[in-house]
């Protein structure tokens, strides 16, 4: 009975650990201005909100856009403001600095039986 305990909650402290770890995967990503890194976590469709533009893009388009968002915007840091989780979703709120000025950006993750993956960005001044 005691090693059975024992594996259920090790089972769980690494799918918990897994979890954290794609989001701070995400941060990561965007903290460096890696849009490939980044798209390697997008859904097959993504919402994404510049400030000149917002549409559902395919994860190749999005990625596409976004390298020349990081390009034009040299990312400097991000800096998280709030993060939670609600419904089987995580999200994050943050700061994004870059060389162009700061935008306030959203992240919305989703479980799905893959892992975790991005739904949703937004970058707004």
């Amino acid at each position: 009975m005691k090693r059975i305990f024992t594996l259920l909650l090790l089972s769980f402290s690494l799918v918990a650990f897994t979890s954290l770890s794609d989001m701070g995967e995400v941060l990561g990503a965007l903290r460096s201005g890696n849009a490939v890194k980044l798209a390697s976590y997008f859904d097959n469709t993504v919402d994404l909100t510049l400030p000149a533009k917002a549409s559902s893009y395919s994860k190749t388009q999005a990625q596409i856009i976004l390298k020349d968002f990081f390009d034009t915007n040299k990312v400097t840091g991000f800096k998280i403001i709030h993060q939670g989780e609600s419904n089987g979703s995580k999200f994050c709120i943050g700061t994004l600095t870059t060389s162009n000025g700061s935008y306030r950006t959203t992240i919305y993750l989703r479980s799905k039986s893959t892992g975790e993956t991005v739904q949703e960005i937004r970058f707004e001044l």
